[in-house]
């Protein structure tokens, strides 16, 4: 349960959301990204007020202005590399075929494109998790331990792409993690405890 949550993040900010499991970290990030409905309180994104709205409603702002990466890649396993990025932008009606050959580039897939997500290292589909989430360059970008399955090098690769692709796009960025080390790379660090907010 969430107690005494009050949290702004502007366009273009990062910040680092910290806590032990079971801290309400996970259940934040899915109130904010509308995958569940808070039974109090207010969540406004983009001017958008999310409480109280239908799961259809929640659903289409995610698809148009959120950017979700989860520690399991949640891959599509019958998709390329190449239709794994495309997947949420060709949904939400917004996929760019110039943006897409960018984030091929600047995520290092390329060559690639034409692989199933079994074929890839777990670096590789955490990038193209990334990959996916930015393709409709969305206005906020919520990762959940997204290197929680890699190791420390990999996971520290995989956050400096984030972190660049995040400054390319403008978007903000809410990453929650239990690294104190991976959230010190972000612009301001909170904690959660035992479902309230902590501001150092």
């Amino acid at each position: 349960m969430l107690r005494g949550v009050d949290l702004a993040l502007a366009r273009g900010e990062s910040l680092a959301l910290l806590g032990e499991s079971g801290s309400g970290k996970s259940t934040l990030l899915h109130l904010i990204g509308g995958l569940d409905d808070a039974d109090g309180g207010e969540i406004v994104l983009d001017g958008v007020h999310l409480t109280g709205q239908s799961d259809g409603d929640r659903s289409e702002l995610r698809r148009e202005r959120v950017g979700i990466v989860f520690q399991q890649f949640n891959l599509v396993p019958s998709l390329t590399v190449a239709g794994n990025l495309a997947f949420q932008a060709r949904i939400a009606g917004r996929f760019d075929a110039a943006w897409q050959k960018e984030l091929v580039g600047r995520l290092g897939l390329e060559g690639l494109e034409r692989r199933y997500p079994e074929q890839l290292s777990g670096g590789q589909q955490q990038r193209v998790a990334i990959g996916r989430a930015l393709a409709v360059k969305p206005r906020l970008l919520l990762a959940d331990e997204p290197t929680g399955n890699l190791d420390e090098a990999t996971g520290d690769d995989v956050l400096g792409l984030a972190l660049d692709l995040v400054a390319a796009t403008g978007c903000g960025f809410l990453m929650a993690t239990h690294s104190t080390r991976l959230a010190q790379r972000l612009d301001r660090q909170v904690t959660l405890a035992k479902g309230v907010l902590v501001v150092p």
